[in-house]
């Protein structure tokens, strides 16, 4: 009978191939010593070790002295590595990754017997994914290891000093090297051109810091698989507030960031009174700066601070600005920060000046997100009749009850290593529970999403949820307390208390409450995709769409519609069958309106709009996020950039996978609940680039290297002239033929995708000719790389100096510099520079960290700003925004950095739907 029990239970804990790779490769405990590896086992291998792409194996051999292990792949092929790049889990189902975690969070309980009792409840609180914990609880909980379990923090706005800037910047070092997001508001900062006392100078201004915070986020690498992740927040009053607002566009500025605006109520006033906004700062010569400024304005004009009117501008300029620059690329975002602090519960004792980085939670100084998702599509009631399908209401009931006590446990069984962050989420309990599969359960209770009858469903969902917990909360504070900085009148107040039901606002004021906050909608795109429901709160984003691997080219298909298609064969989708760019992007903002109303704290979600979507309509959308109130938001307007996000078209995936589709090369797949299907055929292995890899050998003969004693050698000046004819009246230059054999020298160099090998071939007269190779012959970056430096070829055997070469090339930016033996690596092309230079100037290698400075004379003079923009909006004439905005020019590129493919926005996040990679 237990035999029975376990293989049911596995059978509804089964994930599809997808999943159980999410599943194994990021949550599982692993033998980091593989001391007990052996034939059989189930492993993950890294089969590429450029990208880090890794797949699920057996193993068929193990060779112990050359130390190399054989993996048979589900796709039936083998692959032999090295041991170091096997992991051997040791969790390889669900359920003891489970069983691990229910007994660790519940050892917090008071007593063995309940101890005992919640151990069960929250083993059966996960099983069949009712309940998703957030990933760090996946990863950390139960293991052993000192890790957090939360994902993202907040951490106090910067001192405007030097030392407390740098003293910042180490706080947000330390929390995103051990896996942690961060967000900061830099308001604090003095503006750019302020006086300096203690230098004699002028301040660089907030912004030229942000973008030191955003450099170095850009160096951190989480656990070799995510780079760090940051928030800026820079609010609507300061003086900076402008080149902020455009440093995305800016190369260099703030490439590693998110960045949004935090609105102030006054401000959405003045816009909508078309008046006046005066850009202001504290006086940094008031005696009351340096001990009471923290950011917040209003709180220093109370104290009697004195202010300095920096500029006064139309607030419309202002807000037509950040309008025009998110619907160009979706940044900055905006955190109404007003609203976020008035709906606060501890809006009495905490200012929540910046939210973290996704944007879900709007935090106080060292507050912390505690994340857990409850997975509506799997309570929807089955055997309600088809005709009056339900929620099974009970079964939420109870799930949401076991999710806080379990959210409310996670405080006290995590490690903390800032006890800043101890002291905060020990003084409020702040919980974060959250849902996925919301797409899902509209589904299959027949409601189109954004639909007027399915907002009148989610509002009546939401209410339940957020009273159930509210109801849960007391009842934990009735047996073990209420948070300590809990003052039951002045929670009342708060702008959520106030929207409860009264007998709620008796039951707090009557026992306390355990938990500051409990509510929240977290983008989920990794967890989300490994237990194959809708993310979050958003829609199922396409029901095919293809996805490239190292198999090939794979249609992928959710399961849901494949299901209904089964049972209605000759039948097309229905119309609640809807993915998001099906919907108009007014019915996005509905649904996350109505989610927001009974949510305490925020929500993370991307308002997907189309390609034909003006500024005008973008600008009437966010004011509906206002007026409907949400606490921030983001659009993303589909083609805004050069490159798609997601290949719903296989032609947008290239030329040789479309070629590879059309000649039938493909095998298809289904995401979500796994079927025996189409079992996927590897695709041939592509022929092999003929530079060496991974460490590619010098090519024969390499030129000797400058003597140790003399300078760098010079480039060599004497060269033939190249044969020129006069075609036209111009003269017209024919390259040099190339002799059949040469010298030449290959460089690695690294880069942020990967290593890039670069060979510099030399006739008698110096550098002839250049090559490269990045990743598998056919990417995209690979392609790059390969057109610069043929056209680094033909510009030296035209007779231009490698010099020149090297100055067009050299400081060249990209969205993710990186470091190579000291030297920051900006893009692909410095890469290329960097080699060619060395390559000149061996043993010369400088690093240099560039702070921007003021070069500009400041006017000191009121002017309206943007006043040819404005006057263009109003006359319709605004041409420019017709055009597509450049990847390059967004500094944003829409790839994975693990496996290489396509990236697409959702829940104000990037997600890898190939590999389950998430930016947040």
């Amino acid at each position: 009978m237990q035999q029975k029990e376990n293989l049911q239970q596995r059978k509804v804990n089964s994930l599809a191939e997808l999943g159980e790779k999410i599943f194994l490769d990021r949550y599982a405990i692993k033998d980091a010593k593989k001391e007990t590896l052996a034939v059989g086992d189930t492993v993950v291998v890294c089969v590429n070790l450029k990208t880090g792409q890794r797949e699920i194996g057996t193993v068929e051999r193990i060779d112990r002295e050359e130390k190399q292990v054989a993996v048979k792949l589900r796709d039936g092929s083998i692959e032999t590595r090295a041991i170091e790049h096997i992991d051997k889990p040791l969790e390889t189902v669900p359920e003891q990754m489970f069983e691990r975690i229910a007994q660790h969070i519940a050892s917090v309980e008071a007593t063995p017997e309940l101890q005992a009792e919640w151990q069960g409840r929250f083993r059966e609180l996960m099983d069949d994914w009712k309940y998703v914990p957030a990933g760090r609880i996946f990863t950390g909980a139960g293991t052993g290891q000192h890790l957090t379990y939360y994902n993202c923090y907040v951490i106090p706005s910067p001192k405007d000093s030097r030392g407390g800037i740098f003293e910042t910047l180490g706080q947000m070092a330390e929390i995103m090297s051990r896996g942690g997001g961060v967000g900061i508001n830099v308001s604090t900062l003095r503006p750019r051109y302020a006086y300096v006392k203690g230098v004699n100078g002028r301040s660089s201004g907030a912004v030229s810091w942000a973008s030191l915070y955003s450099f170095v986020t850009g160096l951190i690498e989480q656990g070799g698989s995510r780079r760090g992740a940051l928030m800026l927040i820079l609010n609507v009053w300061h003086p900076d507030v402008i080149d902020f607002i455009n440093s995305k566009k800016e190369a260099g500025k703030i490439t590693n960031a998110n960045i949004s605006v935090g609105i102030t109520d006054d401000f959405m006033q003045a816009v909508k009174e078309d008046k006046s906004w005066d850009l202001v700062f504290p006086d940094t010569s008031d005696p009351l700066y340096k001990e009471a400024w923290d950011g917040n304005i209003n709180r220093w004009k109370e104290i009697g601070g004195k202010v300095i009117k920096h500029k006064t501008v139309r607030a419309q300029d202002i807000w037509d600005n950040i309008i025009t620059s998110a619907w160009g690329s979706a940044e900055p975002g905006m955190y109404f920060i007003d609203r976020a602090n008035y709906y606060s519960n501890s809006y009495y004792y905490a200012d929540l000046p910046c939210t973290n980085p996704c944007g879900e939670q709007p935090l106080p100084a060292w507050g912390v997100c505690n994340l857990g998702h409850i997975n509506l599509a799997k309570h929807v009631d089955d055997n309600s009749p088809a005709a009056g399908k339900d929620v099974d209401w009970n079964k939420l009931k109870r799930t949401v009850q076991d999710a806080v006590r379990f959210q409310d446990n996670v405080i006290d069984s995590t490690p903390y290593f800032f006890d800043e962050n101890y002291q905060q989420q020990m003084s409020e309990r702040r919980v974060g529970m959250g849902t996925i599969g919301l797409a899902e359960m509209l589904i299959k209770l027949e409601l189109r999403y954004g639909s007027e009858s399915a907002v009148e469903f989610i509002d009546k969902l939401y209410r339940f949820i957020s009273i159930t917990a509210y109801e849960t909360s007391v009842d934990l504070a009735r047996e073990k307390g209420a948070f300590s900085k809990f003052d039951a009148e002045k929670f009342l107040q708060s702008g959520f208390m106030q929207r409860m039901p009264e007998y709620i606002r008796h039951l707090v004021r009557s026992y306390g409450i355990r938990n500051v906050t409990i509510l929240t909608q977290a983008p989920t795109g990794t967890v989300g995709t490994m237990v194959g429901t809708s993310t979050g709160i958003e829609p199922f984003f396409s029901w095919t769409y293809f996805r490239k691997s190292r198999l090939g080219v794979h249609q992928e298909h959710i399961q849901l519609a494949q299901d209904w298609l089964a049972a209605h064969p000759g039948s097309e989708l229905p119309e609640h069958f809807v993915t998001a760019m099906e919907l108009a992007p007014e019915e996005h903002v509905k649904v996350q309106a109505a989610v927001q109303r009974w949510t305490d704290s925020a929500i993370s979600k991307t308002v997907n709009a189309p390609e034909d979507y003006t500024v005008e309509q973008t600008k009437k959308l966010y004011e509906m996020m206002y007026d409907l109130g949400c606490k921030g938001g983001t659009i993303y307007r589909d083609g805004s950039r050069d490159e798609q996000i997601l290949a719903i078209d296989h032609k947008k995936l290239g030329k040789d996978a479309s070629d590879q589709v059309e000649n039938g090369k493909r095998s298809d797949a289904s995401v979500g609940v796994p079927s025996a299907q189409t079992i996927p055929q590897p695709a041939p292995e592509p022929t092999p680039a003929p530079m060496p890899t991974p460490e590619p050998t010098p090519a024969p003969m390499p030129a000797p290297a400058p003597h140790p004693q003399t300078p760098a050698a010079p480039q060599m000046t004497r060269q033939p002239s190249p044969t020129a004819q006069a075609v036209g009246g111009l003269a017209q230059v024919s390259p040099r033929k190339r002799p059949d054999v040469m010298q030449g020298s290959t460089y690695k160099v690294a880069t942020a995708y990967g290593n890039l090998y670069v060979t510099v071939n030399e006739d008698e007269y110096g550098p002839f000719e250049v090559f490269s190779q990045l990743g598998k012959a056919g990417g995209f970056f690979g392609a790059q790389t390969e057109a610069i430096c043929r056209m680094i070829s033909l510009s030296l055997r035209s007779g231009i100096s490698l010099q020149n070469v090297i100055d067009q090339l050299k400081g060249i930016r990209g969205p993710d510099p990186v470091f190579h033996n000291g030297e920051r690596i900006l893009s692909l092309p410095d890469a290329v520079a960097n080699v060619l230079e060395n390559h000149l100037k061996r043993g010369q290698q400088t690093l240099q960290l560039e702070i921007p400075q003021p070069v500009e004379t400041p006017k000191l003079v009121q002017e309206p700003i943007f006043q040819a923009v404005t006057q263009e909006m109003n006359t319709g004439k605004l041409e420019f925004v017709k055009s597509k905005t450049s990847v390059a020019d967004l500094g944003h590129a829409p790839v994975c950095m693990m496996c290489g493919n396509m990236l697409r926005m959702a829940e104000g996040c990037q997600k890898c739907e190939s590999c389950g990679w998430s930016k947040c």
